[in-house]
């Protein structure tokens, strides 16, 4: 199918909701197409919003848990970014401690990582929407594995030098381009629809617990035996996710003859353009990444301004674990909250202002309590808008959908480049507010111009 074929097999309705077309809804159907519902009342707008069917509505916290095979995914993928959570705290403390680099060292290893990351993402999506993604996934794990074994033998015969780790690094960003697309694309194959919303956040329970447990034990590694050692974990996190994919089954793609690859990618790109919601979405978690947790990249430069250790920086970075799960366990049980649309911009324009008193916070116990409440508030934000992309997004496209969005995670490392340049003249509590107010002063004008943003549901008819 041709870039031009996606778009025009994808319909998107009045209320917002975007589906292939050979699955547009007659009256009596739900926008997410499916069992057939009641018309809505008589006098009702077009518009209006209609009650999902029985087996689309959201299910338990845990509920795709249940699925014996996305549970094998999830446990294996835990592994996995527990590998991940280990390695970016061993580059940074190396770095920074070790081997002496200074703020603007730090921005370019996470420039690194994020820069070709950002430019592979979009391969990575046409990628994922031709072959098979468990056999991506596979081959990405195992060049994950040998280049952190690679990192650990530099770090043990203490030859390990600056270069070494921002190569390691921008060569983990490219595996990074294909393997998060893939990833994001292929969970959904393994559940039903009304699980979508369970598994984003058992997701960011995956992400943020490891959040919580990966700097405590590796800030306690790393200050009892040095950052070889959770390199050498990271290793094994990354190896340990291939018997799972080697042995989960699930129908393959088969990619199309003749399709162009350039053509694959402009079509996901003029999708997106093409339906606002998903610009809106996409570009406030971009800016929100870039602009409001370059702390992320910067956490060492914070641990050193309050005259803390390793696993003071470890202490940091559960923080914000502790307060992204507990922002998950919320949003989880706000699922039937209607009003999503207000929930992520609220959750946002809070997230920004308590990032700011973050940098202005004059103590260490009070900057952990506000780091907690900005996670809270970042993780409301990013499960909420995942899930209306996910839903949303037809299957036709969703490789490079997704691959586009994947690009959020590496903009906080990208503006760790401007932050650690900012850190650099003045300190990071300039770098850290200035990011933070910007956005949040983003954030208020489009809560007030996007109406459509703001009337975003969680029963995908969208928009009010």
């Amino acid at each position: 199918m041709s870039a031009r074929g996606d778009l025009d097999a994808c319909a998107v309705t009045r209320e917002g909701t975007v589906y292939p077309a050979s699955m547009q809804p007659r009256a009596s159907e739900s926008p997410l197409a499916g069992p057939e519902l009641e018309r809505p009342p008589a006098g009702a707008s077009p518009a209006t919003p209609v009650a999902a069917p029985p087996d689309l509505e959201p299910a338990g916290a845990l509920g795709a848990l249940t699925v014996p095979r996305y549970r094998r995914y999830w446990l294996g993928s835990l592994a996995t970014v527990a590998a991940i959570q280990l390695a970016a705290l061993g580059e940074g403390w190396l770095i920074v401690d070790e081997l002496g680099g200074s703020p603007r060292v730090l921005g370019t290893l996470g420039a690194a990582t994020a820069a070709p990351t950002i430019l592979v993402n979009l391969l990575g999506g046409v990628l994922a929407d031709r072959v098979n993604r468990r056999v991506v996934m596979a081959v990405t794990s195992l060049c994950s594995a040998a280049l952190l074994l690679a990192l650990t033998i530099l770090d043990v015969t203490n030859t390990v030098e600056i270069w070494h780790v921002i190569v390691v690094a921008a060569l983990m960003g490219v595996i990074f381009g294909i393997d998060s697309p893939a990833r994001n694309a292929f969970f959904p194959d393994l559940i039903e629809r009304r699980f979508i919303q369970s598994a984003v956040a058992l997701n960011a329970i995956m992400w943020q617990g490891t959040r919580i447990v990966a700097p405590m034990v590796g800030g306690l590694l790393v200050s009892l035996a040095g950052t070889q050692v959770v390199f050498a974990l990271g290793a094994v996190g990354f190896a340990l996710m291939l018997p799972v994919l080697l042995t989960l089954r699930v129908a393959e793609t088969r990619p199309e003859r003749g399709r162009d690859v350039l053509a694959d990618l402009v079509g996901g790109v003029r999708f997106i353009a093409a339906h606002r919601l998903f610009t809106l979405l996409i570009l406030l978690s971009y800016s929100h990444m870039f602009f409001g947790l370059q702390y992320f990249q910067l956490m060492p430069l914070v641990a050193k301004a309050f005259d803390r250790g390793a696993s003071g920086f470890g202490t940091l970075l559960t923080m914000i674990g502790v307060g992204a799960v507990t922002g998950t366990a919320i949003t989880l049980r706000l699922q039937r909250f209607r009003h999503q649309g207000r929930l992520l911009l609220g959750a946002l324009f809070a997230a920004e202002l308590l990032i700011c008193a973050f940098a202005l916070a004059p103590r260490y116990e009070l900057a952990l309590v506000l780091l907690l409440l900005a996670s809270i508030c970042n993780a409301v934000f990013l499960i909420v808008s995942m899930t209306a992309l996910q839903l949303r997004v037809p299957d036709a496209v969703r490789g490079r959908v997704m691959g586009i969005h994947s690009i959020t995670f590496s903009m906080a490392m990208l503006g760790g480049l401007l932050g650690g340049e900012v850190a650099e003249l003045s300190s990071v509590r300039v770098a850290l507010l200035s990011g933070a107010a910007l956005m949040a002063a983003v954030v208020a004008v489009v809560t007030l111009t996007e109406r459509e943003l703001r009337a975003l549901r969680n029963d995908a008819s969208a928009l009010a």
